[in-house]
């Protein structure tokens, strides 16, 4: 009983210090925006008078409302099309286990082991190539392609998982394979299809290294991708620097703390599921 008792403080202990691991630097990064701008703020200090203008400043300055509408389309054009072509593959994958789905399933294995740098090159002169530079193309597309082994694999795990005779009792029915995706199998499949769409929303609204490579007008890329020319136009303004990181952290913040158990739900269902 001693022995458990020691196991959940010395875990609870643990958790909290990677809570303030967590936590501290969004605080540093909150306070920091509050302190007057053009100064140099030392350490995690709250300033005599807080100026949370420099939150309108920083909207204004990194012209946040065409920011904010780039990224919803980028992600509109990401996530649905992932969404459907991931769950299309993984159905194909693990349930019909169509003829060959081992090799092909094997190859999307192996996407996942690509990094994402080592392509960023060819990928760059394939886009210029396509005439979709410096557009929201050149961002969308290739997403839909770097996410698909991910969304393949996770949606497979799903599928997998899924008994059999419900399709067979739909054949029998008179369902066609298109029908039984659609009316059974796609409806069961809405904790899994709600849980990677937050996952890719995240991903492509975070997404930087693509933004910046290919595309040079700064409100044409994502919001975080906006943030190296926001960076680069403010970088000696501290708080204001911090102010506009705030306000693109915001979004994402939202949506985790609206969907944070669907969140946690989606992280441990990929890795038990299999």
């Amino acid at each position: 009983m001693l022995v458990h008792q020691r196991e959940a403080v010395v875990g609870r202990g643990l958790l909290i210090l990677l809570m303030l691991i967590t936590v501290l630097p969004f605080l540093s990064l909150v306070v920091t925006a509050l302190h007057p701008s053009g100064t140099y703020p030392e350490g995690i200090s709250w300033p005599h008078s807080p100026h949370w203008g420099n939150f309108a400043d920083a909207f204004r300055a990194a012209d946040m409302g065409k920011l904010l509408l780039s990224s919803v389309l980028i992600v509109l054009g990401v996530v649905p099309a992932s969404l459907l072509l991931g769950t299309m593959a993984g159905f194909a994958f693990g349930h019909l286990r169509m003829a060959g789905h081992r090799v092909v399933f094997l190859l999307f294995v192996l996407g996942l082991t690509l990094p994402f740098e080592g392509i960023l090159t060819p990928l760059y002169y394939q886009v210029r190539d396509m005439g979709l530079l410096n557009t929201r193309w050149a961002i969308i597309l290739p997403l839909i392609g770097l996410f698909m082994p991910f969304s393949v694999l996770w949606m497979r795990a799903h599928f997998v998982n899924v008994p059999a005779e419900l399709s067979e009792a739909a054949s029998v029915d008179g369902a066609s394979t298109w029908q039984q995706f659609w009316r059974i199998q796609v409806p069961l499949a809405t904790p899994a299809l709600s849980s990677l769409a937050i996952l890719l929303f995240l991903w492509t609204w975070n997404q930087f290294l693509l933004s910046i490579v290919l595309v040079d007008d700064p409100t044409k890329r994502t919001m975080a991708g906006a943030l190296g020319a926001f960076q680069g136009q403010y970088g000696t303004d501290i708080p204001l620097l911090c102010a506009g990181s705030v306000l693109i952290l915001l979004p994402t913040l939202a949506v985790f703390l609206v969907f944070q158990r669907r969140f946690v739900s989606a992280l441990l269902q990929g890795s038990v599921k299999g």
